[in-house]
């Protein structure tokens, strides 16, 4: 993947959300719940507050749950990704 995200944009890579419930139900793909999580593979340069660059909290690598409608998917070379702001980021998962 070759994307740079600009400003306080990230690249995320969407975490596949479960196909079977804790009962062992098999989920079809229509009745899945969107995924929420997802690994950061490329960030943006910062934004800018009163005139100065602020730089992003959130660095390459790290695993994020984000807003339920948030962003724009894209899809490079077979593979979907998706572009978020670092304000539709809910919390970096440890």
């Amino acid at each position: 993947m070759n994307i740079k995200p600009l400003g306080d944009r990230v690249v995320l890579r969407v975490v596949e959300g479960e196909e079977t419930t804790k009962s062992g139900i098999v989920l079809p793909g229509t009745a899945k719940e969107k995924p929420m999580q997802g690994e950061i593979l490329a960030v943006g340069s910062g934004e800018m507050v009163d005139g100065k660059k602020v730089p992003l909290e959130v660095k390459v690598g790290d695993k994020v749950i984000y807003s339920k409608y948030a962003g724009t998917e894209i899809k490079i070379d077979g593979n979907e990704y998706l572009i978020v702001r670092q304000n539709d980021i809910l919390a970096i998962v440890g």
